[in-house]
């Protein structure tokens, strides 16, 4: 080998060391210049082109956070819808019926519950996107619902299947229930007030409340409480007084009306003193006792 040799391989690896260098530099600057680049961009777009860049665990991370927080945000929104307006759903599916060009068709079915009321929404909606502008509106509408007062509700109910006014039927549901839990918390109340004159047959949930005086067999009153529900959603309680008199007592005073004339004076109590005090005053003179079964 000449002399010349060990110089030359000295030069060639000196090169080769520089050209290693000058790659690792392009390298960095190459993963500088990304790292910049995606800072320009968010969501979706800054996400894929990190996970280009290499920070596919960071990204992950990342992601699974954020995700997380977006889930518990939702939940108390939820929770705080729940107790403002007193309904829970239990599910939503949705199913895509047309996507075609501008226009985008899908089918939603919500199942829920509020107070005692378990309720089925099925609808379709129409997204039409018109440049910026979108245009939403429903263009099918059922509604199923499980209780003891629908007799109440179906014409309203056809009315919005009609309409298509989901606000007005979650509003309505909501003040139609309200009334109804007002009606339960009542004739509770007077059941446990006055348990000797006071019964409820068909439990507190019930439209009507027995009156009956143990010393009185086969007499009685019966206090029917039912809801008006109008097709605008207006709920309206009606609220009157029924009695069962015997047909020897009805013999005996054959030109007094059925009752004594108590529906009547019902009617005059309740617009003068309200259901409560009006019911109250009933009972008491059922009772024969201002002090019968008082407490507190």
């Amino acid at each position: 080998m000449s002399e010349e040799n060990p110089e030359e391989v000295k030069l060639l690896e000196a090169q080769v060391e520089l050209l290693q260098a000058d790659i690792r530099a392009l390298q960095e600057q190459q993963q500088d210049s990304w790292k910049d680049f995606t800072v320009q961009f968010t969501g979706q777009m800054q996400n894929a082109l990190a996970f280009l860049c290499g920070q596919k665990q960071d990204l992950e991370e990342t992601v699974v956070s954020r995700l997380r927080e977006e889930v518990e945000e939702l939940e108390k929104d939820l929770k705080l819808q729940t107790q403002m307006n007193g309904i829970s759903l239990n599910s939503c599916i949705t199913k895509t019926l047309q996507s075609r060009g501008r226009e985008l068709v899908q089918q939603f079915c919500l199942s829920g519950r509020s107070s005692e009321l378990d309720f089925q929404v099925e609808f379709q909606l129409s997204e039409l996107k018109d440049g910026a502008r979108t245009e939403r509106r429903i263009i099918d509408l059922n509604l199923v619902l499980d209780s003891d007062d629908l007799q109440s509700l179906s014409s309203f109910l056809s009315r919005v299947e009609e309409t298509r006014d989901l606000l007005l039927f979650f509003r309505t549901v909501r003040s139609f229930l309200e009334r109804c839990d007002d009606r339960t918390r009542t004739f509770q109340h007077f059941q446990e007030k006055f348990p000797s004159i006071v019964s409820l047959p068909e439990g507190c949930s019930s439209e009507v409340m027995t009156l009956n005086h143990p010393e009185l067999p086969g007499c009685g009153f019966f206090i029917h409480w039912s809801m008006e529900v109008s097709t605008g959603g207006a709920v309206t309680p009606k609220i009157h007084l029924l009695s069962k008199i015997p047909k020897r007592a009805m013999q005996l005073f054959p030109t007094q009306p059925a009752g004594g004339g108590a529906a009547e004076a019902f009617q005059s109590l309740l617009r003068i003193l309200g259901p409560e005090a009006a019911m109250e005053s009933i009972i008491r003179a059922v009772s024969l006792s201002e002090d019968d079964e008082v407490s507190g």
